[in-house]
């Protein structure tokens, strides 16, 4: 018979697949900023937060702080590695006082984090309450990245269109929640379920909008290719005077 600690060790690792697809789908965006050799109008902050987000849970997962957390602790240093990447870019192709502003930005968080990290370590005694003020931290923080999408589903909803919510990632989403949320309820951890509970809800929430406006959005690409495929209406000026369109040449303006 299979144990509860090989199944859910499987299911973490399957947990860290899907976050790494996550962690990875912003790969495009910084493919652009680095072709480009500007930032445009991208912001940093997603990945300033999500950055955050990681070294929080790589703290809990130590096993100083919640012994046996080892796929805690390789995704989430894995995503340090990849937001630290792109946050490099960012650093990289912005200037002046966005560059300024990012860098004390991730400043801040790196200090941050070493101080809980001290604070915890030196004034908590024993994995019970090194674990609860952690993980509480990675509560909130982990809470109001899984929120985010939620500006994303009020756009849907307003313009009745899934084209900038793709089906793909909130699939990868749905799952990466999915395999968290289980991982932690097979040796129940409240800090790992609170955020990933709501994970999965959220996703939920996704793949309904985008069988809801499939339909429609598809529609309003059609339209919008109908648009471009038209001939554009170009005015035509004989002696200073309005004559008509290109369109109306057959029938003698010029």
């Amino acid at each position: 018979m299979v144990s509860a600690d090989t199944i859910r060790t499987v299911i973490g690792v399957i947990g860290n697949g899907t976050a790494l697809v996550l962690f990875l789908s912003p790969l495009p965006t910084f493919y652009r900023i680095w072709k480009k050799k500007t930032v445009e109008q991208y912001s940093a902050v997603p990945y300033l937060a999500t950055l955050l987000n990681c070294m929080m849970w790589v703290l809990y997962g130590l096993p100083l702080v919640h012994p046996n957390s080892m796929l805690v602790i390789t995704i989430n240093g894995t995503g340090m590695a990849i937001e630290l990447t792109y946050i490099a870019l960012f650093l990289a192709y912005s200037a002046g006082a966005a560059r300024r502003r990012v860098l004390l930005i991730l400043i801040a968080e790196v200090a941050f984090v070493l101080a809980v990290a001290a604070l915890v370590l030196n004034l908590a005694h024993g994995h019970t309450k090194r674990s609860m003020v952690v993980g509480i931290l990675c509560v909130l923080f982990g809470t109001g990245m899984y929120a985010a999408p939620l500006s994303v589903m009020k756009m849907v909803i307003e313009t009745k269109s899934v084209e900038y919510m793709p089906l793909f990632l909130s699939l990868a989403s749905l799952v990466n929640g999915i395999c968290w949320t289980a991982y932690a309820l097979i040796k129940f951890d409240l800090y790992i379920t609170i955020p990933n509970g709501l994970g999965v809800m959220f996703a939920i929430g996704q793949v309904i909008l985008y069988a809801i406006y499939y339909k429609s959005t598809q529609q309003i690409l059609e339209a919008r290719k109908r648009k471009a495929d038209q001939i554009p209406m170009t005015e035509v000026v004989v002696d200073g005077k309005n004559a008509g369109t290109t369109a109306a040449a057959g029938n003698g303006h010029y």
